[in-house]
């Protein structure tokens, strides 16, 4: 590759060294005004083209060169300064996506989840404002119900065995589930014990109190962080945990149909004639 082919660019003290075509990608642009000497704001200072800009934001506009995508950090803030650098270089495109800041910004992921502990049983209810949590918890929750195992004849003494029934959790919408663990009330069809198994733990656990820790230790390991916590002034004293998962977004890209190439200027298509 010849020297000619890259251009070094210094952007506010900091160092660029790139290609030609990447800069000149919009031929529009006043980047690639700055490379054909068209744009006198511009100097080449010891071999590279000095630009009185912010560097840290030219880092952004140059991935968006190479890639014709905007992807940001999950914590960016400086939309209207990395707009205002877009509108400097005159990269259309670019404030368009700009345009779309509500897209950009990171939207949180929302869990809550209700524990109710009534004498020797515990109630669960999950609300989630993505579905795909609620999916990954049905897939690890697993409930097992006391069974008694079909009578034999035996001159034995022992009480009959049983066998445990695993079920999943009760989905009542895509973005909820219910269970519950601990022994049966006397109006229950199934009054054995109810146990809960959380993946990987591959404990079955009858306590309310530890299949919540579990729970909450899952939602901490999928990236959920513990956001408040409250508990409702009633006799039944329900608790609320709610959690919040910053999602990571996918980098919007301009419109494909748009090709930079084949944009000509104006100074280009009187030289044609």
């Amino acid at each position: 590759m010849s020297s000619q082919e890259l251009v070094t660019l210094n952007v506010g003290g900091k160092i660029f060294t790139t290609r030609c075509s990447t800069i000149k990608q919009f031929p529009a642009s006043r980047l690639t005004r700055m490379l054909d000497g068209r744009d006198q704001e511009f100097k080449m200072v010891g071999g590279q083209i000095f630009v009185d800009r912010d560097g840290a934001l030219f880092s952004f506009i140059l991935d968006f060169l190479r890639t014709q995508q905007l992807l940001l950090p999950t914590d960016f803030s400086d939309y209207l300064r990395l707009q205002r650098e877009a509108l400097f270089y005159e990269l259309d495109p670019l404030v368009d996506l700009l345009n779309q800041e509500h897209l950009l910004q990171p939207k949180p992921a929302l869990v809550e989840v209700h524990f109710l502990s009534r004498n020797t049983q515990a109630f669960f209810r999950v609300f989630g404002s993505c579905s795909k949590t609620i999916e990954m918890l049905t897939g690890r929750i697993t409930v097992f119900t006391e069974q008694p195992s079909a009578p034999t004849w035996s001159r034995s003494s022992f009480p009959p065995q049983t066998t445990l029934l695993p079920l999943p959790p009760q989905r009542p919408s895509y973005h909820d589930l219910v269970f519950q663990c601990g022994s049966g009330s006397a109006t229950d069809n199934q009054t054995g014990l109810r146990y809960v198994s959380i993946k990987p733990d591959n404990r079955k656990l009858a306590n309310g109190t530890n299949i919540l820790g579990l729970l909450i230790d899952t939602l901490l390991m999928e990236g959920f962080r513990l956001v408040s916590t409250r508990t409702v002034s009633s006799e039944d004293k329900t608790e609320y945990y709610s959690f919040e998962r910053r999602k990571r977004l996918e980098a919007l890209a301009m419109n494909k149909t748009v090709k930079p190439e084949a944009t000509i200027m104006p100074e280009q298509s009187q030289k044609n004639k």
